[in-house]
């Protein structure tokens, strides 16, 4: 840690956090026995903790297969709007004061909720975590690129524009699966004021952040650190940028990137091998997320501790961090405003005060 800051206290921005890839091991246990699902791999909180953390999965196809038990225990409207009340807390608790949460609404509907009931379940609960803590969250439903209701996602997640809803995000396995065989889901959702989030550049090369762009509007990338692909990257800094990467840095499209979960993906052999480091200094849009707090076994706090120790930032670069993921969320822009000016700013500068005082160097 830098002197005497910690980075617990400090204010946090979460852009990309799913709701499914953060439940509390001992809610699956119980929602698990409340719907008489049997599958899970150990009923032993411990041993299911470490069934989940997928610190070894290689993959990204792997360690998307998690997801197949958080889905299954919450599908009912009591169980979403649980997981996402708690969501709401315990980001919260850890120093976030604006989250931007994702969930793939078609994976609750299988005990016969609608789309749009899925939604209001998972509003509900972070609405009551909101008042619970005073943190401010959004919900950005997602589809996948491997199903072929993406249109009917995108209009579900469109009735609640301005309601709790600020965005719309594709995600899944990238490779054989372009974003733009969802253009008109990109449609619907542009039409209704959403801002569009892809994941992109994780399981697969540039060219699917150039696509998610170009083709389908992105505004934000979900990871999007192979954009490095296109980039004399040295390991350390980033010493000459390609046409795709200018057009990325330049027209700041941002990266949401999460370092830990890239590397259980195998995008990265360690924390210190990431590009974020290299990528912000370079100038590009970052923001540090923790993708899944439950499949990572990370927090936000982790991430950000994390960008000190292992990727040579300052207190100072996690305010300037923050403050441009604030400016590049989706929310209400006054109500970010406020957290820019009254929040991020005065805090980061106290906390750089006490890591560096005068006289110190």
């Amino acid at each position: 840690m830098t002197r005497n800051v910690t980075v617990r206290s400090l204010p946090k921005v979460a852009l990309h956090d799913h709701l499914d890839g953060g439940l509390r091991v001992r809610t699956v246990l119980e929602l698990a026995a409340d719907a008489r699902y049997g599958e899970l791999p150990s009923e032993d909180p411990v041993e299911l903790s470490e069934w989940f953390h997928q610190d070894g999965s290689g993959s990204l196809e792997r360690y998307l297969e998690a997801f197949a038990h958080t889905a299954a225990v919450t599908q009912t409207a009591e169980a979403i709007e649980r997981v996402a009340y708690e969501a709401a807390i315990d980001l919260a608790h850890d120093g976030v004061v604006y989250a931007e949460v994702r969930f793939a609404p078609a994976l609750h509907i299988v005990g016969g909720l609608s789309l749009e009931e899925v939604i209001e379940a998972a509003l509900n609960g972070l609405s009551r975590g909101r008042g619970d803590s005073a943190i401010v969250t959004g919900l950005i439903p997602s589809a996948l690129r491997q199903h072929r209701d993406s249109e009917q996602v995108a209009k579900a997640a469109a009735r609640f524009a301005g309601e709790g809803v600020v965005g719309f995000d594709l995600a899944g396995p990238e490779a054989g699966y372009p974003p733009d065989d969802h253009l008109p889901a990109f449609h619907v959702v542009s039409e209704a004021g959403l801002g569009i989030t892809i994941h992109a550049g994780e399981g697969d090369g540039a060219h699917s952040i150039y696509r998610a762009v170009a083709h389908c509007g992105a505004r934000r990338i979900g990871h999007g650190v192979r954009i490095v692909d296109d980039t004399d990257w040295s390991g350390r800094d980033i010493e000459a940028i390609g046409p795709l990467a200018r057009r990325i840095r330049d027209h700041r499209i941002h990266l949401e990137v999460s370092v830990r979960s890239n590397v259980d993906t195998g995008l990265a052999p360690d924390a210190r091998s990431h590009p974020l480091g290299a990528l912000y200094r370079a100038g590009f849009s970052v923001s540090i997320n923790t993708d899944n707090r439950l499949m990572s076994d990370v927090s936000m706090s982790d991430e950000y501790a994390s960008a000190l120790t292992d990727q040579g930032l300052t207190v100072t670069d996690l305010g300037l961090i923050a403050e441009e993921a604030l400016r590049n969320a989706f929310g209400d822009w006054t109500e970010r405003w406020r957290i820019i000016s009254d929040v991020v700013r005065p805090a980061y500068a106290a906390a750089a005060a006490v890591a560096s005082p005068p006289g110190s160097g």
